[in-house]
């Protein structure tokens, strides 16, 4: 991910002492009280490492500090904001080596942390530095009636270290060293704070898949809908990859409140999109579709690994499909006029959505 803004500075810290436990969890929330007791429960019965956890609130009013406190985590407070709450934990944190979780994050064994900072700690070895950071791969938890295909496209793909595939939501573990070195979290934006991160250590260091799995819930793309959350997350990836912070400046502007409205509106979006690109004039405007273009050419891999995942039974495990992008397809589409095609078959896309969601959600608008 392309990103030139300023990182934090680095985070102060305590200075490390005998009998520190090895392991820092550090878990942001805001209003968390309803997953929150979970996930405190399951790291009070992780075995074979010691551990502390550190719950970063950023300004909770449903209890969820009072739970934390009495799960026997260290509370601190900060102002609202993930990179921020995180930031912020790390300051009071006593650990060689940290984690980062989300609070609806599930753990799937009693020794699954142990077993994840071993093999993060043979690969530290190997490699002689310190800068290497692990995630584990997902598995979202959804209702019967949801169809398996997406979530497990998704939950295949968090097991790749590929670029953009890693986010907070995975769980980042690493050396506080490394941490420190790369400056912390962001906080000069309000979003994709992990995602930045995550590929700055891709650029500086490497990323390494940990054995176990990670649970989380799907509620919010089953409440949004599943399609609608892919195509935002697709657009505010884009928007990010090409520097049209604009977007994100007025986003706030045409987002409701998911937890009383239910299904995201995309209307307003692309309307948005739409008014960005008419006051930024038609030069301006064809360059941002040509650095889209380029951008959905450079992630053709995604279709080919759906049709590895689609084939499986047929494939018996192995990604042809991924193998030829990589060694043909990539390549080629990395071609000028490529970039060019890909920019117009994304604005006609664009422009279907566009209509369709202005139809479709005009209802809910009124």
């Amino acid at each position: 991910m392309d990103y030139h803004g300023p990182m934090a500075p680095p985070p102060p810290r305590q200075a490390l002492q005998p009998g520190d436990p090895r392991l820092s969890v550090i878990i942001p929330t805001l209003d968390e009280a309803a997953t929150l007791p979970l996930l405190l429960g399951q790291l009070a019965e992780q075995r074979g490492t010691p551990l502390e956890v550190i719950v970063a609130d950023g300004g909770s009013t449903d209890g969820t500090v009072a739970l934390a406190a009495a799960a026997g985590a260290r509370v601190v407070h900060s102002t609202t904001g993930r990179g921020r709450q995180m930031n912020r934990g790390v300051t009071v944190s006593r650990g060689e080596f940290l984690l980062f979780l989300h609070a609806d994050s599930g753990l799937t064994g009693e020794r699954q942390l142990a077993k994840a900072l071993d093999t993060l700690i043979r690969r530290l070895e190997n490699t002689g530095h310190h800068r290497v950071a692990g995630h584990f791969r997902l598995h979202f938890q959804h209702t019967a009636s949801a169809k398996d295909s997406p979530y497990r496209y998704y939950e295949e793909k968090s097991a790749l270290n590929r670029r953009e595939c890693t986010n907070g939501d995975q769980g980042f573990l690493m050396p506080r060293a490394f941490f420190a070195e790369l400056g912390g979290f962001d906080e000069s934006l309000w979003f994709l704070e992990d995602q930045r991160l995550a590929e700055t250590i891709r650029s500086r260091g490497e990323w390494i898949t940990l054995p176990g799995t990670l649970e989380t819930s799907a509620r919010r793309f089953e409440r949004e809908g599943l399609l609608r959350r892919m195509i935002l997350s697709a657009l505010i990836m884009n928007f990010h990859h090409i520097g049209l912070h604009a977007f994100f400046h007025r986003a706030g502007s045409v987002y409701r409140n998911q937890e009383a409205t239910g299904r995201l509106l995309l209307a307003p979006v692309f309307e948005l999109i739409q008014q960005l690109n008419r006051e930024a004039g038609p030069a301006t405007a064809r360059r941002r579709w040509l650095a889209t273009g380029r951008y959905v050419a450079g992630n053709a891999w995604q279709p080919c690994f759906w049709l590895d995942l689609k084939l499986y039974p047929l494939t018996r495990g192995r990604r042809p499909f991924l193998w030829l992008h990589d060694r043909l397809l990539g390549p080629l589409l990395q071609l000028a006029p490529f970039g060019w095609v890909a920019a117009g078959l994304t604005w006609l896309w664009f422009q279907a959505c566009r209509r369709h969601y202005r139809r479709v959600d005009a209802p809910t608008e009124r």
